[in-house]
């Protein structure tokens, strides 16, 4: 098995696991035809951004860099004693000696910016795609950024402040806080659902620690899914998946939802749980589990969980745009595979190094994940299963997002 090579999670993921493509407002409607489709990946070690052709060869358009205000950061992280402990500490426990500099990123509806959540500077920023200046900032609350969703029409963006217990929404051209609302422990993976009238929150508790045995679990803290009404940023439901593991009989399981994708329709959502290989199905309308996939170990990768990345056995779930398969992400197992929905099956298991992510291509064929490992992106054919192709990118990818540049846009100006 392959050295892991740490990156942070969240929180993979994701869900979403689940990647939403940022549709042209009707405000840039006009423009359309003049944006591209592109692929961003998040390179967390590195503080930059891939970006490569979203579907086909996946060929490399450009890089930015997200953190061009790093020196001034740290000099303010400096100076703070609270800051810096916790930039130590994310250093060292989440990062695994490296500082996280990108968690997720959106672009904005004309493709001239993309908005990053940076773990380790604890903020959101807006980057000129055409300069890599920043438009804008936004310290979160707390002392970390995690993931994020943009809503539908891609005019906000919601972000958790993992330290905070609370997810805040902005506005995604000028940086505005909309609204908040608190969490469960840890906020991990937002989702805006419904044609973006719901927003779901998956809090993931305490994943630092290595009490890690299923006796201990309850050290974990508070962990539940808020649904909250995406305009008034109101609680709907909260959703606790202890009762339903335990009521089917998996009260050793973690309740910790970790990266999920959700039917085109929205009445069911497929889950990953901490220490898990293999994934759950979520019956919306009925509020239970109506199935539970064990996928393949590798007898390669160790049993004692306190060596698995962040409380993850698999991390990084996405859905074909049809809805009837599944790509998953054996994180701890280093490998992928494409599931059918209907019968739960499992294709070719695809070697990967430490894969984090998944997300769907822009045409839709393939199911693409990061390599936290190995530095690359990899496709996989959603129809048959099969790696397509192997892209070089930064230093540990991570979150992998569909999005828009300018139709002639190749990278920031030498200017």
């Amino acid at each position: 098995m392959p050295a892991l090579r740490s990156r942070h999670l969240c929180s993979v993921a994701a869900a979403l696991a689940l990647t939403v493509p940022v549709p042209a407002t009707a405000a840039t409607a006009d423009s359309s035809a003049a944006l591209r489709e592109v692929l961003f990946v998040g390179n967390n070690w590195d503080g930059t951004a891939t970006v490569l052709k979203s579907s086909g060869d996946f060929a490399k358009v450009g890089e930015i860099n997200v953190v061009p205000d790093k020196a001034q950061r740290i000099a303010e992280i400096n100076a703070d004693p609270i800051k810096w402990i916790y930039y130590t500490a994310i250093r060292n426990q989440v990062g695994q000696g490296h500082d996280q500099y990108v968690d997720d990123m959106y672009s904005t509806p004309d493709g001239r910016s993309v908005v990053v959540s940076r773990p380790s500077f604890a903020d959101v920023v807006s980057i000129d795609l055409a300069t890599d200046k920043i438009n804008w900032r936004f310290p979160v609350a707390g002392y970390r950024a995690d993931h994020m969703a943009v809503s539908p029409d891609g005019t906000r963006v919601a972000v958790s402040a993992s330290t905070a217990n609370k997810v805040q929404v902005l506005d995604i051209d000028t940086g505005k806080e909309l609204g908040e609302f608190g969490t469960g422990d840890k906020p991990h993976e937002n989702v805006f659902t419904n044609g973006g009238k719901y927003i779901w929150n998956m809090s993931i508790g305490e994943v630092t620690t290595s009490l890690d045995d299923p006796s201990a679990d309850w050290t974990k803290g508070d962990r539940h899914i808020t649904v909250v009404d995406a305009t008034t940023y109101k609680t709907v439901k909260t959703i606790d998946m202890r009762d339903r593991l335990d009521a089917i009989g998996l009260k050793n399981f973690s309740d910790a939802v970790r990266p999920a994708a959700f039917t085109p329709d929205w009445s069911k959502m497929y889950f990953q749980v901490s220490f898990f290989n293999g994934f759950l199905e979520y019956d919306i309308a009925t509020d239970k589990i109506t199935r539970v996939k064990t996928l393949p170990a590798n007898p390669a990768t160790s049993t004692d969980r306190t060596t698995w990345l962040l409380d993850s056995r698999h991390h990084g779930i996405s859905m074909s745009p049809d809805g009837t398969k599944l790509c998953v992400a054996g994180t701890m197992d280093n490998y992928a595979t494409v599931v059918d929905r209907a019968t739960l099956q499992e294709g070719p298991l695809v070697t990967a190094s430490t894969p984090y992510w998944a997300t769907v291509s822009g045409d839709g064929k393939d199911c693409v994940i990061s390599e936290s490992g190995a530095d690359q992106i990899t496709a996989i054919d959603f129809a048959t299963g099969q790696k397509v192709t192997s892209v070089a990118v930064g230093d540990h990818p991570q979150r992998v997002r569909l999005g828009h540049v300018q139709a002639d846009w190749t990278g920031p100006s030498a200017s």
